[in-house]
């Protein structure tokens, strides 16, 4: 059933309750998960973390690579997450939170197969919200304060012109190849280019720290290569490589 956010409300889910789990299944077919500045460091111990830019709305987003291809979880081939971190874009769910206005307000999936008549009541018989759910409100206000962070940080970095277009190359064990493109990471020369005291305000401001957790990061590329044994079809081997402005453009012209 398809995922619908609708706003939480005391009256309509009075007797709502959810069914705590971790295993996540809702993200199986997920090979691309939102990811803010503030879990960059966990997350790059575990996972890729690249940037995407979105071709309607020409805005960059970063995000954490699941899988290699659409469709495919890696931390999820078989039934529990194999990994230390998750995604807190994956945690927050079946809730959201979006903007009411000039406030924020929180959402669920009133589709989300967690919720039901068993599990933690997400209110108190006063009506009140119960412990479970102000637990989930202060998460959900944390990972808010986070995403408006990032969308900082990736105007900073967009501005200084740090990125560039990243490709892999791909083996499957039965012969198959395919390059898998459209991701982009900090170009660290131009990084190391940067004034001196551009560089001390990126220290000074956390943003430094998670650009080289960014770059860090890609060296998790051979654990979805690890985590693919699981699956049908293993990943053989993988290679990274840059792409130079004048490749990109010439792939464009070609599509």
């Amino acid at each position: 059933m398809a995922i619908n956010y609708i706003p939480l409300d005391k009256e309509k889910h009075k007797d709502t309750k959810i069914a705590v789990n971790n295993n996540f299944a809702f993200a199986k077919n997920t090979h691309l998960a939102a990811a803010s500045i503030k879990e960059y460091a966990q997350l790059a111990s575990t996972m890729p973390i690249v940037f995407i830019k979105d071709p309607k709305s020409e805005r960059f987003h970063s995000v954490a690579m699941l899988g290699m291809e659409q469709g495919q979880n890696l931390f999820l081939a078989t039934d529990r997450w194999k990994g230390p971190h998750v995604p807190m874009n994956i945690m927050r769910y079946p809730f959201d939170v979006r903007p009411e206005g000039e406030k924020l307000g929180i959402y669920i999936d009133e589709n989300a197969e967690v919720l039901g008549t068993e599990g933690q009541p997400l209110f108190t018989e006063e009506g009140e919200p119960s412990d479970f759910l102000k637990n989930r409100q202060e998460f959900l206000g944390e990972l808010a304060n986070s995403e408006m962070m990032t969308q900082r940080f990736i105007k900073q970095v967009t501005e200084l012109e740090l990125l560039e277009e990243v490709q892999i190359r791909l083996l499957y064990q039965n012969n198959q190849q395919r390059n898998v493109t459209g991701m982009l990471s900090i170009n660290e020369k131009k990084l190391l280019e940067l004034p001196e005291e551009k560089v001390l305000e990126l220290h000074k401001s956390g943003f430094l720290g998670a650009m080289y957790a960014m770059m860090l990061s890609l060296g998790q590329l051979n654990r979805l290569v690890e985590l693919s044994k699981d699956t049908d079809n293993p990943i053989q081997s993988m290679q990274m490589s840059s792409v130079k402005p004048e490749e990109a453009q010439q792939e464009a012209a070609a599509e």
